[in-house]
């Protein structure tokens, strides 16, 4: 599933090619919204919040209208020139928005809804503080140590998963913050040595790679990862084999990466 870096850059990427143009097509290409047409809306701004995107409108009566959408494992926004061919067939298209000089087509989204913007809440109000958002700084991060610090005895990688806590960390993103603050990703959320450090870590990790597509937690584009999917390959750190395990509630396990020496079971 993506990080919320790069929804970040969805986000920024789909604000800039239709932000304060009216739509020519606006196509939503699910069950639930196939009479939807948003074609003659206002394209206001499109945001990221965690791993969530809301792209406002405001359609031709004049109703504010967001379009939530996720991507999920497979999804992913594309922008098109008028006349290019699409890199992914057409039947995988979710949300096509069609403005003078390009389109931007949703490919296998993950969620595909049409709400009012006055009801955005109701989508996203259940997240923790955004690590990319805005308004970041002391509050945001002292309120997510406060939410990782609700379920004491919750393994830490589980915790830092959960979006209700803070938003915008995956499965990648968990390993590496693990590796880096020498924590295995089982330790209860109570007993980690600094968690706001690990808080104010995963902030940095996530405002470096917001700005690049090939994401880096070592500083090296070339050797980009400590331990996320490098099992059975030797630690960059200390050379032993990182290990991998399935770990978290049944029906929705992870891989969950760590290194045997650098990150000792608590």
């Amino acid at each position: 599933m993506p990080e919320g870096d790069t929804v970040f850059r969805a986000a920024r990427l789909l604000d800039r090619s239709l932000s304060g143009q009216v739509l020519a097509v606006g196509d939503l290409r699910v069950p639930q919204h196939a009479t939807a047409d948003l074609a003659g809306s206002r394209v206001v701004a499109t945001v990221s919040r965690g791993k969530h995107l809301l792209t406002r409108v405001v359609d031709a009566e004049g109703a504010a209208l967001t379009l939530h959408t996720h991507l999920k494992m497979e999804g992913a926004w594309r922008v098109y020139a008028d006349g290019q061919r699409w890199r992914r067939p057409a039947h995988q298209a979710r949300a096509v928005l069609a403005v003078a000089g390009r389109t931007a087509v949703g490919f296998s989204l993950g969620v595909v809804d049409l709400l009012p913007t006055s009801a955005e809440d109701d989508v996203v109000g259940h997240l923790g503080p955004d690590l990319l958002g805005p308004g970041w700084g002391p509050e945001e991060a002292g309120s997510a140590v406060r939410r990782l610090l609700r379920e004491p005895d919750r393994p830490v990688a589980h915790a830092l998963l959960d979006q209700r806590n803070l938003a915008g960390i995956g499965n990648m993103y968990a390993a590496e913050l693990c590796f880096v603050t020498g924590t295995h990703p089982l330790t209860p959320v109570g007993r980690v040595r600094d968690l706001p450090r690990m808080v104010a870590v995963a902030h940095r990790m996530l405002d470096v790679n917001k700005e690049r597509a090939t994401q880096a937690t070592t500083g090296d584009l070339r050797e980009p990862r400590w331990v996320y999917a490098r099992e059975r390959r030797p630690c960059r750190r200390c050379g032993s084999r990182v290990e991998v395990a399935m770990t978290g509630e049944p029906g929705r396990e992870r891989a969950t990466y760590w290194c045997p020496r650098c990150q000792p079971r608590p």
